[in-house]
Order: structure tokens, then sequence, then C-alpha cells
């Protein structure tokens, strides 16, 4: 018996020793900080061609006359929703601009209201499938070439209810899905039921979405210029003197651009010059029906 009470007493005495020592152990362990990942991440601009689409509208040879009424440029600045203070820059160059913002970002609704009370047009840039997928994802809410009519038409019911007061879309990416008619027949359709107008940032030249949106009888307009995928100061002045020559052959011109640093200081230095030879509108100014 008493051997049987001293081995009870021994085991007790180990546990409570390899206890101690496990406290100890740990006491000295140094303590890792933990760094909180960012909720959000922001999506790549856009994919650029290595060469240049060409612009849809022919540019004719300046004919000397008698002067024109100042034509008409709307400049959308894309993937707005992941930055305020640079939506409150532009906004503060008194000049009327378009803002397209992504769906899902972390400042939508709060970038929209204000975006609207200044009166500007506020647009869903709409991510599609480019030719790069899934290399490159265009981002959430994406609308795929896999999608079932059904899961198209769904996807985009939820983008469009993403954020208030949206008056019209142009796609983010989207060069495959933009040259899928079925498709687009379904994108386009929403639209119309929405009221809602499609302005084409031409990514391919395979896009059809002229003849979708002729067919469906949507508001419509296309890019004729990216102002800023060289974000260099000189090539982005070259660009805006490019679209000014196409709004003078055609009264008017729709601009892309970027919510960079480089294209606010830019736009910030041209401005003045800018509205000397141009009207800057919304993007709604520059839709038509059946053109």
């Amino acid at each position: 018996m008493i051997a049987v009470a001293g081995l009870g007493v021994l085991i007790i005495l180990v546990i409570i020793a390899g206890v101690l020592a496990r406290h100890l152990l740990l006491q000295k362990r140094p303590i890792k900080k933990v760094v909180k990942s960012r909720a959000t991440k922001i999506p790549r601009f856009e994919i650029f061609p290595e060469k240049e689409v060409p612009p849809h509208k022919p540019i004719p040879k300046p004919v000397p006359g008698i002067p024109k009424k100042l034509p008409k440029i709307a400049i959308i600045i894309d993937d707005i929703g992941y930055d305020k203070e640079i939506v409150k820059k532009f906004i503060g160059l008194d000049a009327v601009f378009t803002f397209s913002i992504l769906p899902y970002s972390p400042f939508q609704k709060s970038i929209a209201r204000s975006i609207h009370s200044k009166g500007l047009d506020v647009m869903l840039h709409l991510p599609m499938e480019p030719n790069e997928y899934p290399m490159v994802n265009p981002g959430p809410g994406a609308l795929l070439t896999s999608m079932s009519p059904d899961q198209l038409i769904n996807q985009l019911d939820k983008d469009l209810d993403s954020f208030p007061f949206i008056q019209g879309v142009n796609n983010h990416m989207g060069s495959k899905m933009t040259a899928v008619s079925t498709q687009l027949y379904q994108i386009f359709s929403v639209l119309k039921k929405r009221k809602l107008f499609f302005i084409d940032s031409r990514t391919t030249t395979e896009t059809l979405c002229k003849p979708s949106a002729l067919l469906l009888q949507v508001p419509f307009a296309q890019k004729d210029v990216f102002l800023d995928h060289i974000q260099e100061p000189d090539f982005i002045r070259k660009q805006i003197r490019r679209l000014i020559h196409i709004a003078n052959s055609h009264g008017e011109a729709i601009g892309i651009a970027h919510p960079h640093k480089v294209t606010y200081d830019v736009l910030r230095e041209v401005l003045p010059e800018l509205k000397k030879k141009a009207i800057l509108v919304n993007a709604s100014d520059v839709v038509h029906i059946g053109t």
C-alpha cells in the first residue's frame, strides 16, 4: 500500500512539474503581433491593347469656313470607388466630369451620393470578361461568357442595385464579353427596362455593342480616346488635343480617363484652354438612340 501511495504521489509531482515547465516556456516565447490585412484590394484598372483601338469616327481633314459653335466633350473618370479623396479633387476642378463606379467598391455609395449632389452623371463601371480571363480578373460582380442567361441577368441586376443614382453603364475590360452578341442582347434588354444608357469603352475592335444597342434602342455612344493609358503628362496632353480634334470634326467626343494623380494634374493645367475649345458635358448629353 505504501508503495502504491508513493507511486501516486510521484505521478502527481511529475504532472505538476510538466505544467510548470510548459508555463515557463510559453512566457519566454516572443509575442507575435497580429497584422490586419486590407479589407479590400483595388482591382486592375484596365487592360489596354498593345495597339490602340482606332477611333470609330473617321476624322476628316479640316475645311476652312465659318467658325462652328463649340463642340461637346464628355470626359468619363473610370474605376471610381476605392479612393474618396481623388474624387473630391476632380469635383473641385469646377468642370463637368462623369464618374463611373466599380460595383462593390468600399466607398461606392458615399461617392455616388456626393457626385449626384453636384448634378453630375453617376455610371456603373460594369466588369466584363476580358480575353485574358482567368489570368486577369475584372473584379467583383463580373459578367462572364460562361454564365447562363439567368445567371447573367441576376448578376447584372445585383450590380445595378449595388449603389444609387446610376444613370448609365460602361464596360470595365470586357474584350471577350462585348464580342458575344447573344449575351449583349440580354444585357441591353435589362438596361432598356431600367431606362439606362450604355457607353462602349471599346477595349476591342471586335465589339458588337453598337448593333446590340441599335437593335434594342438603348441610348448609346462609344469612347473616342483613352486619355491616360500611358501615365505621362506629355502623352495625356497629346490625347486631350486628339480628343478636341475629334470633337471639332464630329460635334462631340468622349474621352475616358482614370483616377491617377498625373491625370488630375494635367486636367487641372489644361482646363482653362479646354473650356475655350469645347463645352464639357455629362455623358448622358452625348448618347443617342438608333445612330
